[in-house]
């Protein structure tokens, strides 16, 4: 075919060497390796002609290992393809659903917004909430939760240590929490987990994850799959420029000194305004089954999404790219055709419905364009103003072979935990409580609204309004009729992941269900998003075959499904790589919104009981990171134990046996103990000999061990101690009205001033 449209271009490829199609793959940001010129090369030859520039930039999109997960996805299906159980899971299409109550589901989702996070922070971060939101309206469910997991360097590196071209730290976290709050706050979803990080590794390359949850009733549900030929295809939501051109190009290889220049323009622009009535807009249509299928405009665009659409339904596509409405005039085909641009949805309409949905998304001042058809496959077929732009077998184009990549694991020492020094056992309870991984988060918490839709029951700062502390996590009642709750945290364990990535991943797995069950919630369902550096690196691709198994025993262990995921790699570059960093969330179900449990401590004479086996490890903790301890063994998983003492931990809370309950994680016991004694403005007095660690200053900084302390109501020790029969447990102490007394066989070592310690951890964190 060679009477293209006019701005259509035919790009030289049969007759070229292999380095020759290497230049042009770089100078036009393809990012094609050589095995896939050379498939393409074939593919046209056999064609008899030269592709467009409209058919390259779309199999770029396609074929880019963000859209394709070429190099993952053998490992993703070996290690969660059973994690989906049919008697709860309803759909893993843009978002996983889950079942809730009869006749209601809830979808979850979390991905990642890492490089144009790292080129211009407010808008990357701003772009990702909206992207996470359109995930999970693509399935039918109104989006009811954000989380906002954040990694970034440390606060107090100037610009003069900074690689060229790299922000820094303090410019890049503003930015984010700005972009989140700003979008998640105007687009009226609370935000209600999450967490932020600092660590050297993150330097270069900041990590923004994004998870958010939907709720619906069952018949909303909708697939991301075309239901027919003659359906049309409806594109909705905002108008498209040349933002966002080239975005998962761009995140699919490394960052470089000169990434803020080059790579701007592949940063979307957000528009919550429009985002809001597109969200009321498709509801609306979902719900009068206006609707056949749909798929989010994310990375890729149209492009990707149209033609994953269609393909998914066994089928193809016609789409004239001219009546793709425009925001400025001069865009070209294929940039139409690849532009990331925000806030579009692209829906599969029977022609018969086509007017009522046109007079919805009207009404709701939402621009809506037919701009094509579903067709019998195999094909894809594009125009320009009614004249040929590409012609393509679709399945060529979004469905590129996976590449098998070499992995390789790296040497790993494994040395046994050292001695702690305990000279000033305050002081080191002190130092873990106010470290920048430790100090209160309600800095960045306060500017996101977690209560807006009224539904945040148990929400991220838990305790006393006058000195509210950390919670494991949030609550949410989805409909005010049912008792019915979800609970949502997020887990993560990079260091871990570090030292060791099988068992760091199943950690990871282990947080998760332990922050589920401190509220009081069975772990239900797990989204992941798994962060690696490049995987053209063999060591990097063992790392990440090591943590996909970690993942996945430790889930089936505890009961999780796995209905949906993300994985980011090409985190790193000038030099640098970021650790192993998978970030969960995960959602546990409450029967009874009565029966959930909040973290701070709230009666004198209350007993504190450890619940869990104490392990010496200390490989990844906090202690370690702090005086420079790599190579240490991590501590050991084992998720059926934390499943055993989560079911107890349940029933006790059903027989009102538990006033509070909080996780042991980063900061071990002494920034446990700190944050239940902050929110009930209470304190403690502790017997560290219970842990059996052998001695004092292991016993607060040990992270080892599947663990939680928990208050037990004074007089109903015995019934605990009995329903918690074969579990490891122990006396720890107290609750009191005073300070933290550290005591060792009943003789007290110290004693911790929690009042003015407060005081500088509620301080700690100075962004935003």
């Amino acid at each position: 075919m060679s009477d293209w449209a006019d701005g259509v271009g035919s790009v030289p490829f049969r007759s070229g060497s292999l380095a020759a199609l290497e230049r042009t793959s770089r100078e036009r940001g393809l990012g094609f390796h050589r095995e896939e010129l050379e498939r393409i090369r074939s593919y046209f030859r056999a064609e008899g002609r030269d592709p467009t520039d409209v058919e390259l930039a779309g199999l770029a999109q396609s074929w880019s290992e963000h859209c394709s997960y070429k190099s993952s996805r053998p490992f993703l299906k070996k290690a969660f393809g059973a994690l989906r159980p049919r008697l709860r899971v309803l759909g893993t299409g843009d978002a996983g659903v889950m079942r809730f109550e009869p006749g209601y589901a809830y979808a979850l989702r979390i991905e990642s917004h890492n490089h144009p996070s790292a080129v211009e922070p407010y808008g990357g971060a701003a772009t990702g909430i909206g992207g996470i939101l359109r995930d999970v309206l693509a399935v039918g469910a109104k989006p009811i939760a954000l989380a906002d997991p954040l990694f970034f360097g440390p606060l107090d590196r100037g610009p003069e240590s900074m690689p060229k071209g790299v922000k820094t730290p303090r410019y890049l976290a503003e930015g984010v929490i700005a972009g989140i709050r700003d979008y998640g706050n105007r687009v009226g979803v609370p935000t209600v987990s999450g967490g932020v990080y600092f660590d050297p590794a993150y330097l270069v390359n900041p990590l923004v994850n994004v998870g958010c949850v939907g709720f619906l009733p069952r018949p909303r549900l909708r697939p991301n799959r075309a239901r027919a030929a003659g359906d049309r295809l409806v594109l909705v939501g905002g108008l498209t420029g040349r933002d966002g051109i080239g975005g998962v190009a761009f995140a699919s290889r490394e960052l470089t000194s000169e990434s803020e220049s080059e790579s701007r323009g592949a940063v979307q622009l957000g528009n919550p305004i429009m985002k809001e009535p597109l969200i009321h807009a498709c509801l609306e249509s979902f719900d009068a089954n206006l609707v056949e299928g749909l798929k989010d405009l994310g990375g890729g665009g149209v492009a990707t999404a149209a033609g994953e659409l269609a393909y998914a339904g066994g089928l193809g596509l016609r789409v004239d790219l001219a009546k793709v409405p425009r925001r400025e005039e001069g865009l070209k085909p294929w940039e139409v055709w690849i532009s990331e641009s925000q806030e579009r949805m692209v829906l599969d309409v029977r022609p018969a419905n086509v007017p009522r949905v046109e007079e919805i998304f009207r009404r709701h001042d939402v621009p809506v364009t037919d701009i094509g058809e579903v067709i019998a496959g195999p094909y894809e077929i594009l125009e320009w103003n009614g004249r040929p732009a590409a012609h393509l077998r679709l399945g060529f184009r979004v469905d590129p072979p996976p590449i098998h990549r070499r992995t390789r694991p790296r040497p790993r020492r494994r040395r046994a935990a050292p001695s702690v020094p305990a000279d000033d056992l305050v002081g080191l309870f002190e130092s873990l409580v106010l470290d920048p991984a430790s100090v209160s988060r309600e800095p960045v918490i306060r500017v996101y609204d977690h209560e807006v839709q009224g539904r945040t029951v148990v929400k991220p700062l838990q305790g006393r309004v006058t000195s509210p502390s950390h919670g494991d996590a949030a609550v949410i009642q989805p409909r005010p009729e049912s008792a019915r709750a979800l609970a949502i945290t997020t887990a993560t364990q990079p260091w871990a992941c570090r030292e060791d990535p099988r068992t760091g991943a199943a950690l990871v797995v282990e947080e998760a269900a332990r922050n589920l069950y401190a509220v009081g919630a069975r772990p239900d369902a797990f989204t992941n998003c798994l962060n690696f550096g490049n995987p053209e690196d063999p060591r990097v691709m063992g790392d990440f075959v090591a943590v996909t198994e970690g993942l996945g025993r430790a889930a089936r262990a505890l009961g999780f499904a796995v209905p949906s995921g993300n994985v980011s790699f090409y985190n790193g570059g000038l030099g640098a790589e970021i650790p192993p960093t998978p970030v969960l969330m995960a959602t546990g179900l409450l029967t009874n919104l009565a029966e959930a449990v909040t973290s701070d401590l709230k009666h004198p004479g209350d007993l504190l009981y450890l619940v869990g086996r104490s392990r010496r490890e200390l490989g990844g903790s906090l202690w370690a990171r702090r005086m420079g301890r790599a190579g240490l063994a991590v501590p050991r998983a084992d998720p059926a134990a934390v499943r055993t003492a989560g079911e107890r931990l349940l029933a006790a809370r059903r027989r009102n046996l538990l006033c509070a309950a909080h996780d042991i994680s980063d900061g071990g016991l002494a920034v446990t103990l700190a944050e239940m004694a902050f929110g009930g403005g209470l304190g403690f007095t502790v017997d560290l000999d219970r842990t059996g660690l052998g001695d004092p200053a292991l016993a607060l900084v040990a992270e080892g061990g599947s663990r939680w302390v928990v208050e037990v109501p004074a007089g109903r020790e015995a019934r605990f101690e009995r329903l918690l029969h074969g579990v490891p447990i122990a006396a720890l102490g107290t609750v009191t009205a005073g300070e933290g007394d550290l005591r060792w066989s009943r003789r007290t070592l110290g004693t911790v001033p929690l009042a003015p310690l407060y005081d500088r951890w509620h301080r700690g964190l100075t962004v935003p």
